[in-house]
């Protein structure tokens, strides 16, 4: 049985490697894209495509199309990239708007684009996006960060209607402050008992990868730690 291939952007972050690695455990073959060169501690097995910039067109696929060429096709691709600013819109800059949306929409857009004739050939597949709670509701200072998610989201239920009747689905995960080193260390006072685990999405985006998930598709799941026993 041909093992099942995947792309994950923003492989190279702390959620990118969680589902890379969660991935590569259930027997798939794995292509980590980032826009960061390759560094030590990537997946073992998985395939690294540093220096990928998901922004231009050309170079989202050009990256795609070379990770289905190696793979010999491709079943699902899943939109990790992405980036946070904290800033109120009161004392904001237009640039760090445009920076959200490029970052969190745009390369979610072009990888998908990019990934949708590879899919389409073979008459299935999946995309899951990486969203955030707050594309329901913005906090001060989220304003930017908050609307780029919600244009995920919002692409994520179009190209869902789009893909209905395709083989392809599309969904959308909506973590909540995702336990990281990096957010750790820029929220250092912060209760950490609620946030969610890298490890905890990656069983969900597995899910969703999977032959039981071909019935849902434009959906946009919240995945929240638990409650403590």
């Amino acid at each position: 049985m041909n093992k099942a291939r995947y792309v994950v952007t923003g492989g190279f972050g702390a959620l990118g490697r969680a589902i890379g690695d969660a991935l590569l455990a259930s027997g798939a073959q794995a292509a980590l894209v980032d826009q960061a060169p390759a560094a030590a501690g990537l997946p073992a097995g998985a395939l690294a495509c540093g220096g990928a910039d998901l922004c231009d067109p050309h170079a989202a696929r050009r990256c795609i199309d070379g990770v289905a060429e190696r793979f010999g096709g491709l079943d699902g691709i899943v939109n990790v990239a992405g980036g946070f600013a904290w800033e109120s819109v009161e004392h904001g800059d237009i640039a760090t708007w445009d920076r959200m949306y490029a970052m969190n929409v745009r390369t979610t857009l072009l990888a998908s684009q990019a990934a949708l004739p590879h899919l389409l050939r073979q008459g299935r597949g999946r995309i899951v996006n990486i969203g955030a709670m707050a594309a329901g509701r913005a906090q001060a200072g989220m304003g930017a960060y908050a609307a780029a998610k919600s244009g995920v989201a919002r692409l994520t239920e179009a190209m869902a209607e789009e893909l209905l009747a395709r083989g392809v689905t599309v969904n959308a995960i909506l973590p909540g402050i995702i336990d990281t080193p990096a957010n750790r260390a820029a929220m250092p006072d912060a209760d950490t008992s609620r946030w969610v685990a890298p490890a905890a999405l990656a069983e969900v985006v597995l899910f969703l990868l999977s032959d039981a998930s071909a019935a849902v598709t434009g959906a946009l799941l919240p995945v929240m730690a638990r409650g403590l026993d």
